[in-house]
């Protein structure tokens, strides 16, 4: 098993001192991709959600994958009201079957405009 962790320069660039992508290639191929939990700018929750999975996209390329690739998912949201907007727009990307998934309210995340934060753990079948 080797462990890579980084920031691909393909995908944007985190916002402090922290890496966005952990990647362990098993024995045997393929890899489980750990990203970083992401948060975008934007009006409302759908907008935020767009730049988020476009982000996660970006990041998940960068090692060969897709969100089809995506196996769990964890969303943290300030307001579990926005529920239904984010799930329009999560649906919209997510259109494989479905990864398990975890949604949770918080108070606040690190970002005081941010409404939303996602992290997602990808598997990547061996070449």
């Amino acid at each position: 098993m080797n462990i890579t962790i980084g920031n691909p320069a393909s995908a944007p660039q985190p916002l402090g001192p922290y890496s966005q992508v952990a990647r362990v290639d098993m024995d045997g191929g393929g890899a489980l991709l750990y990203l970083s939990g992401q948060v975008a700018e934007g009006d409302g929750v759908a907008a935020q959600s767009r730049g988020i999975f476009e982000a996660l996209s970006a990041l998940l390329a960068a090692h060969g994958a897709t969100l089809d690739d995506v196996i769990n998912i964890r969303t943290f949201m300030t307001d579990l009201g926005d529920l239904p907007a984010y799930a329009a727009v999560r649906t919209g990307y997510l259109t494989a079957t479905p990864p398990t998934s975890t949604t949770v309210e918080v108070p606040r995340l690190f970002r005081p405009q941010a409404l939303i934060e996602i992290d997602v753990v990808a598997a990547v079948r061996a070449a």
